[in-house]
């Protein structure tokens, strides 16, 4: 025999109702909404944590070289060349298009590696301030 549950329906019969699954629903939605701008600011997050990262390396390359030669690099491929660097990264706040901007000194050796970007960063700096 068949066990009859309060609203009149056998255990066979028992389910889910549409107001039950519209609260999931409605649940679900709410994380999702919460946690989408949550991604968005985690990728701008690591794009200024990789530009902090490659313009740290650099400068620390641009600084070797100028302290075993006596002058600073007349290119970035210097660098590589004579194995401060395996390879110059791209400003991943720019993307590869766009060039580093290069602050050089009156010989016109490079001193100084900036983002190539115009845009902002999460501080209101602009990037090729930092």
């Amino acid at each position: 025999m068949a066990r009859v549950f309060r609203t009149g329906r056998s255990r066979s019969e028992a389910g889910y109702t549409m107001v039950e699954l519209l609260i999931v629903l409605m649940i679900v939605g709410l994380i999702a909404a919460i946690a989408v701008p949550n991604i968005g600011g985690a990728v701008k997050r690591a794009e200024e944590t990789a530009l902090r990262e490659n313009l740290a390396v650099m400068r620390k390359a641009l600084d070797d070289y100028t302290a075993d030669r006596g002058v600073g690099p007349d290119a970035l491929s210097d660098l590589v060349d004579h194995n401060y660097v395996r390879f110059i990264p791209d400003d991943p706040v720019a993307g590869s298009e766009t060039p580093w901007r290069l602050v050089t000194d009156d010989l016109g050796d490079i001193v100084d590696i900036r983002s190539g970007s115009d845009q902002r960063g999460s501080n209101e700096t602009p990037y090729s301030e930092w």
